[in-house]
């Protein structure tokens, strides 16, 4: 099966497309739309400002490839900048519109006893199941490491969070195709390679039904 990574400039792309060859994936690197087409699930990684990552994807004609995906059937995952990314606007920087797949803003953690950036393995709460994974394991934790959250959300779309300081951060959110993960599930030890691989099975699930 073939996933494709999307190569904007911004994210650790190496572990990631070492975590999907270990999935026994293809694994395609590009930031042309119509290589990425050729792969049965995509992926969006990233790391860094959220402005600096959508002026990116908007040069090279990637925002619009990805809003398409959804019509064009093709499962998608969002993981850390790459899942905020999904939603409709940041306040990071500066005032940036964003993806707009998901319902939402993304804001800074407001100042508090706790420690910004949100930093450390937490354990994930998940509301509901996601339809792509089978069961939710014993050990929930993750690595989290941001600055910035998911607020004013659809419920129905957050799958899981984890708290932190007063807040209930969205860790796993998706609507329909798209999946967005704000940890790193290919630096999240078992249960997060255990994420992906469920991820990775639902893609394959779906080109064999």
């Amino acid at each position: 099966m073939i996933i494709g990574i999307i190569d904007y400039g911004m994210g650790n792309l190496f572990s990631v497309e070492q975590a999907l060859k270990k999935l026994d994936c293809t694994v395609i690197v590009s930031d042309d739309p119509a290589v990425l087409l050729e792969a049965e699930g995509i992926l969006l990684p990233g790391v860094g400002a959220f402005p600096d990552a959508m002026e990116l994807l908007n040069q090279i004609g990637l925002s619009t490839f990805i809003q398409s995906l959804p019509e064009k059937n093709i499962p998608l995952l969002g993981i850390c900048l790459g899942m905020q990314l999904l939603y409709e606007d940041s306040s990071e920087v500066k005032p940036t519109k964003g993806l707009g797949l998901l319902t939402g803003q993304i804001r800074r953690f407001e100042k508090g006893t706790y420690r910004i950036p949100h930093m450390g393995w937490n354990r994930l709460e998940f509301s509901r199941v996601p339809y792509w994974l089978d069961e939710v394991l014993s050990d929930t934790h993750v690595y989290f490491v941001h600055s910035f959250l998911a607020v004013n959300t659809d419920e129905q779309e957050i799958w899981a969070t984890a708290s932190y300081g007063n807040h209930d951060v969205p860790g796993v959110v998706g609507n329909g195709l798209i999946t967005g993960m704000q940890f790193h599930p290919e630096k999240s030890g078992d249960f997060g390679h255990y994420l992906l691989e469920q991820w990775i099975a639902n893609v394959r699930r779906n080109l064999n039904d």
